[in-house]
């Protein structure tokens, strides 16, 4: 017979024995799988790249809106100029008129000209010289006043740009820290390790080839939002600095990229072609053999993998 204390001993292993079992259920009921978690990375990071291509956009605004101020600021001069030389006239204008009279019909028979004929033609002149005056002062001052108007509008649209532009990054860098935190719950790490390729790069002929060189050689290299170097690239930020290695001018946003390409289809894609994705969303590079260079998505290196990441929104060729 087993004496109180044993029994004692017993009943605690057994209960001791439950509660692991249970903490060890709850936990695992908690903690979602590796797979759920990769599945939340992949949705947040596609969210966050569309996220990217838009602050991409809107950074191309900005650039234009820069663009139309200067070009407003610098008009400004001569119209202002041309403003200053019409007043002028007219003061010119106002203080003959003063100083002589009226310029009238009976003053102009009977001072200057010889003949009654000369003396017409020349009221005559005086009249559209005044009028050609009036009228270009009337005008100047309309046009300085509204390139004056023009120009607080887009200083106004800028201003408003820079805040939106403001906002958007705050909201990736804070999409991005929670991107890393689930990353490293489910890998151990907040980032891929990116290594330089040192395989073989096909040899293909003119710009596309120099753009397709290019991409190789940016294998390894961290994702950036609204990277376009080698600090870190984003998808278009890829793709642009490919093509700008190779002489052409690619806008640094994925929906532009698709606007500045030729329509192209499947079965016409050679290398240097982009390949376009999740209603242009996302933009990569096409390196021949059914693969892609692109940079994908936050903590990951740029890649090349196979064309079928996803299905296809559809192909542009650089002109």
């Amino acid at each position: 017979m087993l004496s109180a204390r044993t029994r004692l001993r017993a009943l605690v292993v057994a209960a001791l024995a439950i509660a692991i079992a249970g903490t060890t259920a709850t936990a695992a009921h908690a903690e979602p799988s590796t797979t759920e978690l990769t599945k939340k990375i992949d949705k947040a990071s596609d969210q966050l790249e569309d996220v990217v291509e838009a602050y991409n956009k809107m950074e191309l605004s900005l650039k234009k809106t820069k663009a139309d101020e200067k070009t407003l600021a610098e008009s400004i001069g001569p119209a202002k100029a041309a403003l200053e030389a019409a007043g002028t006239q007219l003061d010119t204008i106002a203080a003959s008129a003063y100083m002589t009279g009226h310029v009238g019909t009976m003053n102009v028979v009977f001072e200057g000209a010889d003949n009654l004929m000369d003396r017409m033609s020349i009221l005559e002149q005086i009249s559209r010289s005044r009028s050609r005056d009036i009228a270009e002062y009337t005008a100047t001052t309309e046009n300085y006043t509204e390139r004056q108007t023009a120009l607080k509008a887009t200083q106004d649209k800028q201003a408003a740009e820079v805040k939106e532009l403001a906002a958007r990054k705050k909201k990736i860098e804070g999409d991005l820290k929670d991107l890393y935190a689930m990353r490293k719950a489910a890998y151990g790490s907040a980032t891929e390790s990116g290594s330089k390729y040192t395989g073989s790069i096909p040899d293909i002929a003119g710009s596309a080839g120099v753009a397709v060189t290019f991409a190789y050689n940016k294998i390894g290299i961290m994702y950036k939002y609204g990277g376009d170097d080698d600090g870190g690239y984003d998808c278009s930020g890829l793709t642009s600095a490919a093509w700008r290695a190779a002489g052409k001018s690619l806008p640094h946003n994925a929906a532009a990229q698709y606007s500045a390409t030729s329509r192209i289809s499947r079965s016409q894609l050679k290398p240097g072609d982009l390949v376009f994705y999740r209603s242009l969303g996302h933009v990569a590079l096409y390196v021949g053999g059914g693969q892609i260079i692109d940079a994908s998505r936050a903590g990951q290196p740029v890649k090349k993998r196979t064309i079928d990441i996803m299905t296809p929104y559809g192909y542009g060729r650089v002109g």
